[in-house]
């Protein structure tokens, strides 16, 4: 008989607001984490990035790096300009991972860069650090 795993209350109302210029990959992250409870929004153009933000007000964001007109370090810095950015949990999703790609997101204001293809083991984890 399957087992299915119950978040804690609080968790399951964490808003995760995911941006990705790939639909597929935004699409597919939003959904898993739904499938475990919690309120996502997925947008496919940096340049929505941050209006988004303001109007869903996530706990966490998780990003990709490499986009069209804003990368991810850009967005990551406009975010924690923002009243409701600064306390927030950002998650840097990328397939960057040189030595230097690591530091531009800790100096970027990320605060886990973790690599793609998504390892959902891991990102839970960093996701459960947030509660």
């Amino acid at each position: 008989m399957a087992t299915q795993t119950t978040l804690p209350k609080e968790t399951r109302r964490l808003k995760i607001l995911v941006i990705d210029d790939n639909r597929d990959a935004a699409d597919t992250i939003s959904m898993m984490l739904r499938l475990k409870g919690y309120e996502t929004q997925a947008r496919y153009d940096s340049r929505e990035a941050v209006a988004a933000g303001e109007g869903f007000l996530p706990d966490i964001a998780i990003l990709d790096i490499e986009m069209p007109w804003l990368d991810g370090y850009q967005i990551c810095r406009l975010i924690r300009q923002q009243p409701w950015g600064h306390g927030m949990k950002i998650i840097a999703l990328t397939g960057n991972d040189r030595p230097e790609d690591f530091r531009s997101s800790a100096e970027a204001g990320f605060d886990y860069h973790l690599l793609k293809p998504v390892d959902l083991a891991q990102l839970m984890e960093h996701i459960g650090n947030t509660v």
